[in-house]
């Protein structure tokens, strides 16, 4: 009995923890950040075609951020559009735990093929996909964006 009881919650425990770590059902708005070969625009495209979310221009109206690239580049990113994460204790201190989890170099390259939905307020990411068009034209470009577009349909499809 113990042990069922046992196995019930950890099961409810990881349900939960996976509908969290990977629901993107909850998504109604996302802002695209720009992306290697304009695929951000070939994606608004699709995106509003798909009517399931709406693209926004404005980063705050926005639910969910795609971005072809994670990393310190991107917090400093959303630093920029979102302000400080945390709240400030007023103190000054010469280095942080959290200093010491950053990267030393940032990095410039865009993205090569992997693309991240990222929850606004958590930072987590809800969904990811590998997709890398064969070239960069403009009919291979928007094939990808449909590609794209149609996985996160059909995986938020399954999440209900």
């Amino acid at each position: 009995m113990k042990l069922l009881t046992v196995l019930i919650a950890a099961g409810v425990a990881l349900t939960s923890l996976s509908l969290y770590a990977g629901d993107v059902s909850g998504v109604k708005s996302v802002y695209l950040m720009p992306m290697s070969g304009g695929l951000d625009q070939y994606l608004a495209v699709r995106l509003t075609n798909g009517g399931f979310v709406q693209v926004v221009t404005d980063p705050k109206k926005a639910d969910a951020i795609f971005t072809d690239q994670i990393g310190a580049g991107f917090e400093q990113r959303l630093q920029s559009m979102y302000g400080e994460k945390k709240p400030s204790d007023g103190k000054v201190s010469s280095a942080s735990p959290d200093d010491f989890a950053k990267p030393a170099t940032t990095g410039g390259s865009r993205g090569k093929g992997s693309l991240f939905l990222v929850d606004r307020q958590s930072r987590v990411v809800l969904w990811s996909i590998y997709a890398t068009p064969k070239n960069k034209d403009a009919a291979e470009m928007n094939n990808l964006a449909t590609k794209i577009v149609d996985q996160l349909g059909k995986d938020r499809a399954g999440k209900k």
